[in-house]
This record gives structure tokens, C-alpha cells and sequence, in this order.
């Protein structure tokens, strides 16, 4: 079913139940599976070591259990067929049994022993199952018993894995897709049944996926399968496969595009999961922050917006599964259930849930400054949301049997000069082409390629064209950012920074070391004209700041009433260079990695870095919400993190500079006042707790009263 695009919808989890597990046994890794019987309210539960239970959920009770033998364990889920209604599962990897409601015992069942070992049997409606072996090879389930032992061939090679597959009805097309991995590289295989089609793609995915697997989900999307992944950074990615390839034979590589930032923490490394549920909502599972429980959180896509979220104090082993508005997870040792409903709802109530859920910056999108018309922070990119409907607009097309002039753009890109080049791939990226995804890489590894080899070819606008379709990653060009700092694209670098998650630390500190040594034209006379411009979101009589606020009383109780004066009262960067400092803000980073970098960076450079930090800080702290004004600003946490960063990294060399040595005793005197303020603010809340106590005792008190309450 493609992803509508219609009234906005509000998402609700409803109150939990526990089904009875007496008869299950949760093993370390959770249940194998939970599926759908012929009965809507009636599922196949399948633990991990010898037992499946039919339950009924409005009851909360088992309806039947079955067994294999002492000695025996379950190797897939158990499905139902449809089409019979009868149960299938597989024991021992080669070994299928089929039973129904009236069987009891199922060693007594009908038994079939096959060549080789199963992954997994898929069954949906209006077909008959389908039975996924390991090695890649599917079988529909009436042609497999005619024959059990029939040879099963090798699809995938050798050291490939399956680590996902699911099965959907595209117009009566029964269509397969399973996940592989080899060596921390993941392929996507799409299987057409009837016509016994198949097709391999390359997932591009980050390359922290090297060593944590990502997590998958997918639905049909018009002619194309949108495969969408929980990563381990965090963000929930979207991949579009083609179902109908025009080339069975070629290995097509295929781009990821980010679809929501940051939902659970990134330290998250076990227990995450996360489910479609309709067109505008996926439910994840996972921690959303790195100190926090875990949590079943329900995102709104359209608007990018915490919808709902329900807390797991006994933790989850990272299973998740959805049927008929019904989730299904482990909590604790328990089977979980959790209805879901989904009501038509207005923006205003999506925006609304995450005001009250989420810090306000969790899920901003980067904006860019559009430095030809405007020289502070209007200029707005695409959203999330805007991206995934442009993509999806191309994605609804007709399919034809190539990408109309794809490869006619790639032999321009060798040889034409750059303003055809230009023209050209403005009209290709016009075009509603399906393999657009596939194609694109290809196309940036050309116009690469062609830099390297002529140093005087530098298409920026092409690449700038490049980036804006919101589908490349720094894994898939790496050589761009190193190309654009070749250059001194410092436009460039910003756009890279805002639009890839995966870009390296190293990288990162390159673009810083160049923001702050690059020579903005007339960058003091923009400073000094600052009475007559925005700067960086703020006003000239913002700018200026009020006494009250450059100003901290000392601890409260001194004689004196000394004040401590912060002098930095404007911006010691201009606009220009401010936006892209907040690029590197912005930018994802791990610690460890980022500090032996920010050594390389000379001091001159660092002072001035910590001079603008210090202004944004004393902004910040003097905002009552602890946000900026402006648009995509740094939050007080990010200007925090990268002030400290930047001190353990040069503190000793930062010491011995002159210059510095105003800042350092500012950044001083101002930690001491907020010790101070907070130590009273502590004294305070002890005297809080002491009424809470004295408030505690209701008793004998009538409907009205007067009390006096003595604070010594």
C-alpha cells in the first residue's frame, strides 16, 4: 500500500497487558516470532526452544499449545497458510511440520525432510506460503512438499548471511525481500515469484554499520519497496528498491536518505527495534537518550514529531512486532501487548506532543544560508518531510526500461565542458526517473573521478545540485568534502555538514581549521556595521545587551555587592563565518576520535573560536527557554560540549597566549557565579523538600484551611 499523503493523523498507544507465558519460554534472545493466524484476533506465538502458542488476545488466554520433542528446537517462526488453515513450522532447520487446531501432539503431524536448511517460511494472504532457504533459494510451499527433497540451489554466496527478509502481494505479484551481510556490507535481493525474477542491490549504509547491525522495516511504496532502517548513530534512514528491474543481472547500488534524527541515543547498541504502522508513523523501540530507560516511542513522519511514548522499566530484548493495530513485544521475560490506534488529527496536536516530550532541538533541521542573496540566516533547505515527498513523487512514476539519459550524462561528464555538464544534469535530476537512487552515485564518482584527473575542473554547482537531493552520505563520496577543501568551498563544506551523518572527525576539524583561518571579505567593516544588520539571528538591539544581563551577582550575604562585568557584548565573528561555525556545532562527533584533531588547530584560531562560543553562552544563558533565537541555532548543550572540548584539548597552549588570557578569566569568574547561584538554589530546595514534609499530612483537615508554615 503506498504511503498516503492526506489529513494528518494522531497516534495513541493504549493501555498494556501481559499474555499468559506459563507455557513459553523466552530464551536470551527473545521469542522467534509472533504471526497472524485466520482468525484476526488470534496469533501464533513462537519461543525459541520447543513450544508455539495460539493465543487470543481479547481473551488474554492460550488457545492450544504444541511441542516438538525433548532433544528438538523450533528454527523459524510458525506461520499460518491461509489459504488451508493450517499451521507451519520448522524444527532442526530441515525438518517441516504442518498440523491444525485439532492435533495435539506434533510428533504425530505431518513431517517433511528437506535438503537443506530453512530461514524462514512467509505467509500472506490470498497465497499460497512461501519457504526462504538459507542459501537464498525460495520455494512456494505446494512445490516444495511435492517434492521435499528436491536439490536446492546456492543464490547468495558462500560468506553472505540473511539477516532480514519480509513478503508482500504487489498488484498479485508475490514479491520477496531479504537483507544479507558479508564483512559488515549489506545487500538487498528482491524476488519476483511468478516470473522467478531476481534482482541484488548494494545498501550503502553508513559505516558505523560495520560493526552494529542495523535494524529493518519495510513497506510496499507504489512500484518501488521502501526499506527503512533504525541505524546505530540513531536516525531512522528510508531506502527505495526498485520491484522491477530492467537489469536482473547488474548489482545496482542503492543510497539511503535519513527520515527522522536522532530517536533513540546512539549508545544504544542492543534492544533497539522499530516497526511501520501506517503511512505517517513507525514505532521504535530503544532508549532515547543515552542515561534514560527504555522506551516504545511512536514518531510522526510527516511532521517529523514525537507522537507518543511509553517507558520500559524492565527492559526489552529488541523485538517488536506489529499486526492488525496490535504490537507485540518482550518486556522483561513477558509477552507483551499494546493496541494502537491512530485518529485523524490536526498539526497543531502533532506539534503539540513533542513540545511537552522533547527538547526543542532534538529534531531541528539544518538550515542554509544562501550566501548570494542574504547575508544572515533566512534561507531555509528542504525538510525531512519535503525530501521524502519529492523522492517519492519521482518514485510513482512509470518505470521504463532504462533510466532515460543516464548514460548519456555520465560520457558528457568525461568530456563536456562544465556549464553543459550543468544543464544537463539539472535536466536529468528534472526527470522521473526510477533508478534515480541507483544512478546518482554513479554520477558523483564521475564528476570526482574527472576533478582528480583535471585539477581546473570543479563543477560546483553540479555537486551543490548533488547534495541538495538529500541521498548522499560522505561513505558514498568521500572525495567530495576533500575536494571542496582543496578548493576552499567553504559554501560547499557547509552544506556537506548539514546534510551527512556520517562525516569523520578528522574531516570536521579540517572544515573548522578552515572557517577559522578563512578570510571572509570585509568581515571587520560587516562587524563593525553590526547596528545596521542581523547577525546570526540576533539584533543589533539584542546585540548590545542589557546591564542586567552582562552582570551576575556574587554570593549572596557579601558586604561589597561586587559585580562580576562579561565585556563580550557583540559577535567577534561575522555572519558569514558565524553560520558556519554553527555547521560544526551542529556536527555529529565522538569524543575520543575528535580531541587529537582539535590539537592541529592553532591557537590564534582557537582563541577566536572560544570568544564566539563565550558570546553564544552568555546569549544562551540569558534566555529564560535556553535557546538562541534564529533559525537553526546551537543549543546551549552543543556550546558547552565544544568549549570544554576545545579547553582539554588546548588548555596549556591557550594559557600562554596574551590574548586569551581576558577570556580565560571570564569563562572563570562566570563558572564561580554559577556555583554560587546554584549552591543557593540548593539551600533553597531543601527548604522546599522541608514543606513538602510539613504538607504530607492531610488528616483532620476539613475542605478549608489557614495554615502558616515557619521556614528557619
Amino acid at each position: 500500500m503506498p504511503w498516503a499523503v492526506g489529513q494528518p493523523k494522531m497516534a495513541a498507544l493504549e493501555e498494556e497487558f501481559t499474555l499468559s507465558t506459563g507455557v513459553l519460554g523466552a530464551g536470551p534472545d527473545g521469542f522467534l516470532g509472533v504471526e497472524q493466524s485466520d482468525k484476526a484476533d488470534q496469533f501464533l506465538v513462537t519461543d525459541s526452544g520447543r513450544t508455539v502458542v495460539l493465543y487470543k488476545v481479547s481473551d488474554q488466554k492460550p488457545l492450544g499449545s504444541w511441542s516438538v520433542k525433548q532433544g528438538q528446537t523450533i528454527t523459524c517462526p510458525a506461520v499460518c497458510n491461509f489459504q488451508t488453515g493450517e499451521y507451519i513450522v520448522v524444527h532442526d532447520h530441515k525438518v517441516l511440520r504442518i498440523w491444525n487446531n485439532e492435533d495435539v501432539n506434533l510428533d504425530k503431524v505431518f513431517k517433511a525432510t528437506l535438503s537443506a536448511e530453512v530461514h524462514r517460511i512467509h505467509s500472506v494472504q490470498k497465497t499460497e506460503p512461501l519457504v526462504l532457504f538459507r542459501r537464498g533459494a525460495v520455494r512456494g510451499l505446494e512445490a516444495l512438499l511435492a517434492e521435499p527433497q528436491q536439490t536446492i540451489e546456492a543464490v547468495i554466496p558462500d560468506e553472505e548471511v540473511i539477516k532480514w527478509s519480509e513478503f508482500f502481494m504487489v498488484f498479485k505479484q508475490p514479491v520477496l525481500i531479504f537483507i544479507t551481510e558479508k564483512h559488515g556490507d549489506y545487500f538487498a535481493y528482491v524476488q519476483l515469484c511468478k516470473s522467478h525474477s531476481l534482482s541484488k542491490y548494494t545498501l550503502l549504509l553508513g559505516k558505523e554499520e560495520k560493526c552494529v547491525k542495523p535494524n529493518f522495516t519495510a513497506r510496499v511504496d507504489g512500484k518501488f519497496i521502501s526499506l527503512v532502517s533504525l541505524s546505530s548513530d540513531g536516525c531512522i534512514y528510508e531506502t527505495l528498491i526498485p520491484i522491477y528491474s530492467s537489469d536482473t543481472e547488474k548489482n545496482h547500488r542503492l543510497i539511503r536518505a535519513l527520515m527522522l534524527k536522532a530517536v533513540v541515543s546512539d549508545a544504544a547498541r542492543n534492544g533497539t527495534a522499530l516497526t511501520i504502522l501506517d503511512q505517517d508513523h513507525v514505532a521504535v523501540l530503544g532508549p532515547p537518550l543515552p542515561a534514560s530507560k527504555e522506551c516504545l516511542s511512536v514518531w510522526n513522519i510527516k511532521f517529523q514529531t514525537l507522537q507518543t511514548s511509553k517507558e520500559l522499566p524492565q527492559g526489552t530484548s529488541g523485538q517488536l512486532w506489529y499486526h492488525g493495530e496490535i504490537l507485540f513485544m518482550l518486556h522483561g521475560k513477558c509477552l507483551t501487548v499494546i493496541p494502537y490506534k491512530c485518529e485523524v488529527s490536526s498539526l497543531a496536536g502533532a506539534l503539540g506532543k513533542l513540545k511537552h516530550t522533547q527538547e526543542s532541538d532534538t529534531h531541528s533541521m539544518p538550515h542554509f544560508v544562501d550566501w548570494e542573496t542574504c547575508s544572515g540566516y533566512d534561507l531555509g533547505s528542504y525538510s525531512a518531510e519535503q525530501s521524502r515527498t519529492l523522492r517519492r513523487k519521482k518514485s510513482e512514476t512509470n518505470l521504463q526500461a532504462e533510466v532515460p539519459g543516464s548514460k548519456q550524462l555520465l560520457s558528457i561528464i568525461k568530456n563536456d565542458s562544465e556549464k553543459h555538464i550543468e544543464v544537463e544534469l539539472r535536466k536529468f535530476l528534472a526527470k522521473s526517473t526510477p533508478d534515480f537512487h541507483t544512478v546518482i552515485g554513479d554520477v558523483v564518482a564521475g564528476l570526482l573521478g574527472r576533478c582528480k584527473a583535471e585539477p581546473s575542473f570543479y563543477p560546483r554547482n553540479c555537486l551543490t545540485q548533488l547534495i541538495q537531493t538529500h541521498v548522499l552520505s560522505y561513505s558514498l563520496c568521500p572525495g567530495l568534502m576533500e575536494i571542496a577543501l582543496e578548493h576552499t568551498d567553504v559554501q560547499m563544506l557547509q552544506l556537506c555538514l548539514q546534510q551527512f551523518p556520517d562525516i569523520p572527525e578528522s574531516t570536521t576539524c579540517a572544515c573548522l581549521k578552515l572557517f577559522l583561518s578563512d578570510t571572509i571579505q570585509d568581515e571587520k567593516k560587516e562587524i563593525k556595521e553590526q547596528t545596521e544588520i542581523v547577525q546570526n539571528g540576533f539584533s543589533p538591539e539584542d546585540n548590545s545587551c542589557s546591564k542586567d544581563d552582562q552582570q551576575l551577582s556574587k554570593k549572596p550575604g557579601d558586604a561589597a555587592k561586587e559585580t562580576i562585568s562579561f565585556p563580550v557584548t557583540s559577535c567577534p565573528v561575522a555572519p558569514k563565518r558565524a553560520a558556519l561555525l554553527n555547521a560544526v556545532l551542529h556536527s555529529a562527533y565522538s569524543e575520543a576520535f575528535l580531541l587529537p584533531h582539535l590539537k592541529d588547530i592553532p591557537a590564534k584560531h582557537i582563541t577566536l573560536f572560544l570568544q564566539y562560543l563565550y558570546f553564544l553562552y552568555l546569549k544562551c544563558s540569558g534566555n529564560a527557554t535556553m535557546t538562541l533565537p534564529g533559525i537553526s541555532p546551537p543549543t546551549l548543550s552543543q556550546i558547552m560540549d565544544w568549549i570544554c572540548l576545545l579547553l582539554d584539548a588546548n588548555f596549556t597552549v591557550v594559557l600562554m597566549i596574551p590574548e586569551a588570557k581576558r577570556l580565560l578569566l571570564n569563562l572563570y569568574k562566570f563558572v564561580k557565579s554559577q556555583i554560587s547561584v546554584y549552591s543557593e538554589l540548593n539551600k533553597i530546595e531543601v527548604s522546599f523538600r522541608e514543606l513538602q514534609k510539613l504538607n504530607q499530612d492531610k488528616s483532620g483537615r476539613g475542605l478549608y484551611s489557614i495554615e502558616v508554615l515557619e521556614l528557619f
